[in-house]
């Protein structure tokens, strides 16, 4: 890591089995060319497998107060940081232990299966998922399968063998149509697409940022969720790392609300990047049929 190491943690709980606990890491480095306020969103999300957290910040070396933090949905968090002029370093770590006493987030239906208010956001469209304007293709790729889970599965499959995973192929700015009309994409791109087609689909879906052991070249990740049979069940179009290894960092409607850093004012340049991730033990393999809750 880089930066200075205050001895300070933010939270500690006695450790579960160090089987399939997880150990994730981020460093940034900005140059700030004019004092700037950074919006983050580096924290695992909130829940009881934190067992230990810090997150050191810096300019040139000399530690600033540690960052504003708020809470986001679904347990997610987001730190405000004012940075002066200089280069600026953000480092990140958490260990997390084992997932399996906790209960897979969920939402009763209210009777007569009317959408809550959670569930009818993750329905309409958003910047990056204009659900709205793929009805037709939708309809006609996957409206004769039954509903709710057997067109999601399609759905995923169908990405999978259509969509290319490209590195640097999409840019910024990018919607689930432009995928749609290149044919490749990252796992950005591959969320996009799948929350799209499942909201065309009647299907409430939303979008998680994630830490991902396993991911090869080590990156973020993204993947989406699909509310199903009285919960959220998570997919990855990529199929590239295992679902069950993954680690929540923030949830939104698609990438506009989980971007990993956003300058709200002033000016910084991002320099560098460093994302790791790991498992305890081996890592689990993923059967792209089987359920899994995003913790």
């Amino acid at each position: 890591m880089t930066g200075p190491q205050p001895a300070e943690q933010w939270a500690r709980i006695p450790a579960a089995s160090a089987d399939a606990g997880r150990v994730v890491t981020c460093d940034l480095t900005f140059g700030v060319d004019k004092p700037a306020d950074i919006a983050f969103q580096l924290a695992v999300a909130r829940s009881g497998r934190i067992h230990a957290e810090r997150l050191d910040v810096a300019t040139n070396g000399t530690p600033l107060a540690r960052p504003v933090e708020l809470s986001g949905p679904h347990g997610g968090r987001l730190h405000l940081l004012r940075a002066p002029r200089g280069i600026l370093t953000v480092s990140y770590r958490a260990e997390l232990v084992h997932p399996e006493t906790e209960q897979p987030e969920g939402r009763a239906v209210p009777a007569g299966d009317l959408l809550t208010m959670e569930q009818l956001i993750f329905l309409r469209p958003s910047r990056y998922c204009p659900s709205d304007h793929v009805v037709g293709l939708a309809v006609a790729e996957f409206g004769a399968l039954p509903p709710g889970r057997p067109r999601v599965e399609a759905v995923v499959d169908w990405i999978y063998h259509r969509v290319a995973y490209v590195v640097g192929s999409s840019a910024v700015h990018d919607s689930a149509e432009d995928t749609l009309l290149t044919g490749q994409g990252v796992c950005r791109d591959f969320a996009h697409l799948g929350i799209t087609l499942c909201r065309a689909l009647e299907v409430p879906a939303r979008f998680a940022a994630v830490y991902a052991p396993g991911l090869d070249p080590m990156d973020f990740h993204a993947v989406f969720e699909a509310w199903i049979d009285g919960g959220w069940r998570t997919y990855d179009a990529t199929r590239k790392v295992p679902r069950s290894s993954l680690v929540r960092i923030a949830t939104g409607r698609d990438a506009a609300d989980a971007a990993f850093a956003d300058v709200l004012r002033g000016i910084a340049t991002l320099h560098s990047l460093e994302v790791t991730a790991t498992v305890t033990g081996n890592l689990p393999v993923d059967d792209p049929t089987a359920d899994v809750h995003l913790y």
